[in-house]
């Protein structure tokens, strides 16, 4: 096929603006390198796609299922089944019992003059032409 033309493509897929985007998706994928499955021909991603929708090498519905996949964003997440949550119920209680021992840890402890010390002690970084 020397050139391709929305006619070629239209009697395929029945609206234009969905051609559109299924032909911009396959030249996507074979930008990403997925097979072409018609000679290039030196013809770039997008007539190439074109040129697979017109000689129907790939199913436009297959190319849809795949188009909505790859634009979907939401995971659908499971809920805990009921033995689970009573798992995570008893071990919401236990920190509890961790809380009293927390109350027992000692940090230490520095005065304000042994502070102003140790900062004045430190060096202060040499000059560059960097900054």
């Amino acid at each position: 096929m020397a050139r391709v033309t929305v006619e070629d493509c239209i009697d395929k897929v029945d609206n234009r603006f969905e051609l559109v985007l299924l032909a911009s998706h396959r030249a996507r994928q074979i930008s990403q390198g997925q097979q072409i499955t018609v000679d290039r021909d030196n013809d770039k991603n997008p007539v190439v796609a074109l040129r697979e929708i017109a000689d129907e090498t790939l199913s436009p519905d297959d190319l849809k299922e795949d188009l909505i996949h790859s634009l979907q964003k939401h995971v659908e997440v499971d809920e805990p089944e009921a033995e689970a949550q009573e798992l995570l119920d008893k071990a919401d209680a236990k920190p509890a019992a961790d809380e009293a021992e927390e109350d027992n840890v000692t940090f230490d402890r520095m005065s304000e003059e042994e502070l102003l010390a140790g900062i004045e002690g430190l060096v202060p970084p040499e000059k560059s032409d960097d900054f």
